[in-house]
């Protein structure tokens, strides 16, 4: 079968980063009062700055299909696109239930021409998704060009705005007037940006590629309630139910396509059961840990650091800290697309050598996904 080439990588994060002390501001304050949760979470977030797709004057400027066009556009020129077979687009955030985000990036690419185009769905891992599918199409000689991106577009849903409606009914019903915490934690959480991945079946010309030796991914989903969702609430019993079952004025009131997690589900789960999967990985291809020469994590916050290196070490597979590189604190959570933005970064940091193998980890705490994938600079 073909080798598989990761040959250029771009991104697009738009406008001046935000500071902490400047997010409230872009999103806004709900019911014209400051959240109780905010300084606690950033403090353990550890994130010290992100990107909101929204300018000085507060307005909204790119949706989702637009900043994963900006990626795609610094990624290939209009000549190059013209040789491209595929086109793989994963996002948790969409501008639309349909048609699918991918097709609508493509009719943003005009004079494109046709090509496959896939909308892996899901949470963190569907630009994981999205790579797998383009390595396996070239890996296949399906395709000998494909690009790949993960992109979010956070912060239109995170706008005061949307939970105004629900204040109000609190306060009516003579209760506290604040959004729930699982509600008002992922806006301090979650960021805007797209990033962009061209794979083909020979490395590139000059400069540095990274061959894709494997992407292995999986699902807890059978073994745990659902953590994290949108469009749905939480029953009693775990199970979800669905905004088809909710009318107009109550998907209004309850905010119901607000993003909600289960802080005390994802504490609890997140960490172990990602490792227990990277163990029989490393097995399965006879790997150890001292091979591993960078290890970019996707991590929502920086408070899982600490445990993600006590959970590696206790199976075995240390990866001592300096080997380690994430661009949280700087750029945020951009859920699918954080594993290709970290790339990007240490690819242009001039700390790569020829031979280093890189390991790419991305867990999604929806319902306890996994996805890991490794790369060798060549």
């Amino acid at each position: 079968m073909k080798e598989v080439f990761i040959t250029r990588i771009s991104s697009f994060l738009p406008h001046n980063p935000i500071s902490n002390d400047e997010m409230e501001k872009k999103l806004g304050y709900i019911n014209d009062t400051p959240s109780k949760s905010r300084a606690i979470v950033l403090r353990n977030n550890g994130i010290k700055s992100r990107y909101y797709a929204i300018d000085e004057k507060g307005n909204f400027t790119h949706n989702n299909i637009q900043l994963t066009h900006e990626a795609i556009k610094k990624l290939v020129t209009e000549e190059e696109l013209q040789t491209v077979d595929l086109l793989a687009c994963g996002t948790s955030s969409p501008d639309q239930m349909m048609p699918s985000h991918a097709v609508m990036v493509h009719g943003e690419m005009k004079g494109s021409p046709s090509f496959e185009v896939v909308s892996p769905a899901g949470v963190c891992c569907s630009g994981m998704h999205a790579l797998k599918y383009a390595f396996q199409s070239i890996k296949l000689d399906d395709a000998q060009k494909a690009i790949c991106t993960g992109s979010e577009y956070y912060s239109r849903r995170m706008q005061s705005s949307n939970f105004v409606e629900e204040v109000e009914k609190l306060e009516e019903l003579q209760k506290n007037p604040y959004i729930s915490f699982e509600k008002d934690f992922l806006r301090w959480m979650l960021s805007d940006g797209a990033s962009a991945i061209l794979l083909e079946n020979k490395p590139a010309e000059s400069g540095l590629s990274f061959r894709v030796e494997w992407v292995e991914m999986c699902s807890y989903a059978s073994e745990f309630d659902t953590c994290m969702y949108m469009g749905a609430d939480k029953n009693s019993d775990g199970s979800l139910k669905s905004y088809l079952e909710y009318s107009n004025k109550e998907l209004i009131e309850e905010s119901v396509f607000s993003l909600k997690q289960d802080v005390k589900l994802l504490k609890a789960n997140i960490v172990t059961k990602g490792f227990e999967k990277l163990v029989t990985v490393f097995k399965k291809y006879n790997l150890t840990s001292e091979e591993i020469d960078w290890f970019l994590p996707h991590m929502s916050s920086e408070f899982f650091r600490k445990p993600i290196a006590e959970a590696m070490d206790e199976i075995g597979l240390h990866i001592p800290a300096e080997k380690w590189f994430t661009n949280l604190s700087t750029v945020g959570n951009v859920g699918s697309a954080s594993a290709f933005l970290m790339l990007e970064e240490l690819a242009h940091s001039g700390k790569l050598k020829k031979g280093q193998k890189i390991l790419l980890g991305v867990p999604e705490s929806a319902r306890f996904s996994y996805a890991f994938g490794l790369l060798t600079v060549c």
